[in-house]
């Protein structure tokens, strides 16, 4: 799935990524990459609003294991669980998000969702702002095959 595919993708699927500017920076197996600007996210306080950042974080981390499940060939219903989001410092301009699985954990959700229809995974995300991190998210996400 190319960058301007998921793009495309998140923003006819999840208006949302659209109204906040979301924009696919990098797309692969390894990572996703998305930015997003301050100005439609934005808060009283001149820096990005918290459920903003976490919503382009949830958003990085979910399409992370949506990409992989394409490349896999593999249709499914994917949705988040629960996640933990924890901010590091106020963020006052454009902003990243960069997701990543670890490989063992994504073994062992490709087992499960083989064996069952259904399988759990933990993805982390880390938001960026002028080179440092800004805040992290850890999210649980579970797939659902036809078969599940």
């Amino acid at each position: 799935m190319t960058e301007n595919d998921l793009q495309q993708y998140l923003y006819e699927h999840i208006p949302l990524s659209r109204a906040m500017q979301v924009e696919v920076l990098h797309s692969s197996h390894d990572s996703v990459v998305l930015a997003a600007p301050l100005e439609p996210n934005i808060n009283h306080q001149e820096t990005v609003f918290g459920g903003s950042a976490s919503a382009v974080a949830i958003l990085a981390a979910w399409s992370l294991v949506q990409v992989r499940l394409k490349q896999a060939g593999i249709k499914n219903d994917l949705v988040i669980q629960r996640n933990t989001m924890e901010y590091a410092s106020p963020i006052s301009g454009a902003f990243t998000a960069r997701s990543r699985i670890a490989d063992d954990d994504w073994q062992a959700f490709m087992r499960m969702l083989a064996r069952k229809g259904i399988g759990r995974i933990s993805v982390a995300s880390v938001l960026e702002f002028n080179g440092r991190e800004a805040g992290s998210l850890q999210g649980e996400f579970v797939a659902f095959t036809e078969q599940g």
